[in-house]
């Protein structure tokens, strides 16, 4: 079976159907490029033809590219990438012409998109090829170029024909942002024209009526006007000086695919149509060739899709979660039992007092009456998921149950009492699962009289926000706990990373690190805000000062102490200088951004205003001040290192989940692939001369660690020492 099939009808209309088999949604390969240029060469040749509609035997239209695509490109450099993509602008431009004259713009035959449901990525340059598009109304629908997202932008015309159709300032929110919208907002905006109960039948019916003047579009037509003007026109130039504007103040530079499809617009817009198309195909491939593009499709895509399907799941039957129980109705509570009840799951939310499982509950009728109020939810589905949620205080409600997540108060001995009463209920093949961010899982379970279906699941604050999750596994945690864990997580729609049992386990492992780091440059008399900037500039969401703030300085006040209790004689000396700086700001009643004092000042609503001037008071501004470079390179290493550390002592067992990890845990800098991926760009020898430089200036916290140092010396990458063929050989 092909990915496109053709039916040429009684009423002259041929319809091309995209189905590719063992697909959820379409994917476009070459072959199936391939097939679509047959047809559409075949039905423009045919006089019985009057006309085509492109279509989907899916409930949705098209998901994007088979990334496979752009490595086969890629394995002739740049010359493969760049006439590999000018073959999809030539399909896609034969579309948009129809067979017409040149000259006298007659002659062609009408094409029209029927889209069933959403259409993403080439899903979407195709239809905007087309003569008019048509799409199903569907309200889950949803359509857009997000490759901006994934490092990438649409190369396949899609960049030339939104702005072109739109304007520059129009078309931004859908290319320099990766907006998706639904039907009427894609309506609304002029993305797509028509709105059809039977889109194919709406589609046939236009194809038959359609013109030559119809099937011209505005930017072959003679006069031709960008909407909002050019860049050479005043408004237009506006525009861009806006859109270069937006994109460093959202990206602070870190990221090459903005600014070069910001190129591709500004230098295609003064050009005729078929040069922009080159112009974009160019920048495309600068892109593509850009070692951060091919790192962040790898973990942005595939390596999330890998894990989310279970690429590091133990044998064992279908582990699917049917009843859960929740062990505190805090925060954390909460918010695991919103996620579980959206999908699907009966929920037992259980604390010491009925008011406070009550209020537990309460969160997520809030979270849904403001689904309700932006029209996300409705009124029965609020009441659907509210009715599987049980607040009680009363443990025999567990007794069917089978998968426990405790998220009580983190205090081991609090910890084990829960444990202990929750088991004395409880099936015996139930999973017993604990939300501990720093508690050793191995530890717990030892209040476990089954320590094998003992497991570690860690959320990440909010729980209905944060995309990871991240699955402990204790000393004696056995494979179907793992199993269980596994598909729980996918059945609440989140990305799992799998570890073994550590202090900190993989991903605050990494994240203190980087904390403290930035504070302790402060306590250096290092500026502020130069720390802060340059951890913008790193590509990191938030500078770590403000993500102390956001975490809470009582936290880290906490974390330390525990620490130090824990680790004895072992404690780093050179952690006094953040511990005196977190103690002084924690003595100061400044906790962070929930007190309205940290780091930064803040108003009365909670609004950041500024870094805090007492900080210069306690600590001055030393004269010398390093340059950007300096404090970048302190700041990355110091989380770097510690993903090294785990893969070498066995916490990590997969590179794949500590780039896709750190990327959905903490933000680490998603341009650059991940900690692992970002060593292969910069090189491991690079990486360990480094090391070396930072450990003799700042001390052994930098140290180069050992398996580095063997990669280094034989010029080894991680994906090529430790990636899905390594471990597969």
């Amino acid at each position: 079976m092909t990915d496109f099939t053709m039916e040429k009808g009684a009423d002259g209309v041929a319809v091309i159907t995209w189905d590719v088999p063992g697909k959820s949604m379409n994917v476009l390969s070459m072959e199936g490029a391939a097939t679509l240029d047959g047809f559409i060469d075949e039905a423009l040749a045919d006089e019985a033809v009057k006309g085509i509609v492109i279509t989907s035997a899916k409930d949705s239209f098209a998901a994007g590219m088979d990334l496979n695509i752009l490595a086969d490109f890629q394995k002739n450099g740049a010359e493969g990438v760049f006439e590999g993509i000018m073959s999809l602008h030539k399909i896609l431009r034969k579309i948009e012409r129809a067979g017409m004259d040149p000259k006298t713009l007659k002659g062609g035959k009408p094409i029209a998109a029927a889209l069933p449901g959403t259409g993403l990525g080439i899903g979407f340059e195709l239809p905007l090829a087309c003569h008019r598009i048509f799409v199903a109304d569907n309200p889950k629908a949803k359509f857009g170029l997000p490759e901006i997202k994934v490092g990438i932008f649409p190369g396949a015309g899609g960049t030339t024909r939104v702005v072109r159709k739109l304007g520059v300032m129009m078309a931004a929110p859908f290319l320099l942002q990766g907006q998706l919208v639904d039907p009427k907002k894609a309506k609304g905006a002029g993305l797509v024209d028509e709105i059809a109960a039977d889109p194919v039948a709406a589609a046939k019916e236009w194809v038959l009526g359609a013109k030559d003047a119809d099937i011209v579009k505005p930017w072959d037509a003679k006069g031709y006007k960008m909407p909002g003007g050019a860049p050479y026109h005043p408004a237009g130039f506006q525009t861009m000086v806006g859109a270069n504007a937006m994109i460093m103040a959202e990206t602070w530079g870190a990221y090459p695919a903005p600014k070069a499809m910001l190129s591709a617009i500004y230098e295609g817009a003064q050009v005729p149509f078929d040069t922009a198309l080159k112009i974009e195909a160019r920048w495309f491939t600068h892109i593509i060739m850009n070692p951060s593009s091919g790192a962040m499709i790898r973990s942005l895509f595939l390596n999330k899709e890998a894990l989310e399907k279970g690429a590091n799941r133990p044998e064992a039957p279908d582990q699917r979660v049917k009843k859960l129980g929740v062990m505190g109705a805090g925060m954390m509570g909460a918010g695991i039992a919103l996620v579980s009840a959206q999908a699907g799951i009966e929920v037992v939310l259980i604390d010491q007092k009925q008011e406070a499982a009550d209020k537990g509950k309460a969160y997520t009728e809030a979270y849904l009456d403001k689904g309700i109020a932006r029209k996300k939810t409705t009124p029965e589905q609020k009441e659907a998921v509210l009715s599987r949620i049980t607040a009680t205080t009363d443990y025999d409600a567990l007794k069917d149950a089978d998968l426990i997540i405790e998220a009580v108060f983190e205090d081991p001995g609090v910890k084990a009492e829960v444990t202990k009463n929750v088991e004395a209920v409880i099936p015996a093949d139930c999973i017993y699962a604990s939300n501990t961010s720093t508690l050793p899982i191995s530890g717990l379970a030892k209040a476990s009289s089954r320590p094998e279906q003992f497991i570690g699941i860690h959320f990440f604050s909010p729980v209905e926000k944060m995309l990871l999750v991240e699955i402990i596994k204790g000393k004696q945690t056995g494979d179907r706990a793992v199993a269980k864990a596994l598909d729980y997580v996918r059945q609440i729609r989140k990305t799992p990373i799998v570890v073994n049992d550590a202090r900190f386990f993989y991903a605050n492992r990494c994240i203190i690190p980087y904390l403290n780091e930035g504070a302790r440059m402060v306590s250096e008399g290092i500026s502020p805000a130069l720390v802060e900037h340059a951890a913008r500039m790193l590509g990191m969401p938030v500078g770590p000062l403000q993500l102390i703030d956001e975490t809470s300085i009582d936290l880290a006040v906490k974390i330390a102490k525990a620490t130090k209790q824990a680790m004895g004689d072992a404690y780093p000396a050179d952690a006094k200088g953040v511990d005196d700086l977190m103690f002084w700001l924690y003595d100061e009643g400044r906790l962070g951004r929930k007190a309205k004092a940290g780091f930064y000042a803040y108003d009365d609503k909670g609004k950041r205003a500024g870094l805090w001037e007492g900080l210069a008071a306690k600590y001055p501004l030393a004269e010398d001040q390093p340059d950007v470079i300096e404090v970048q390179h302190r700041l990355m290493f110091a989380q770097v290192l510690e993903a090294v550390r785990a893969l070498e002592e066995g916490v990590l067992e997969d590179i794949r989940e500590g780039d896709v990890g750190a990327i959905l845990g903490w933000g680490f800098a998603p341009w650059s692939g991940g900690p692992f991926s970002w060593l292969d760009i910069v090189g491991t020898p690079f990486a360990a001369e480094t090391c070396d430089r930072l450990a003799e200036t700042y001390g052994p916290r930098f140290a180069t660690p050992a398996l580095l140092r063997d990669m280094a010396e034989g010029n080894e990458s991680f994906y090529k020492r430790f990636g899905p063929q390594a471990k597969a050989a």
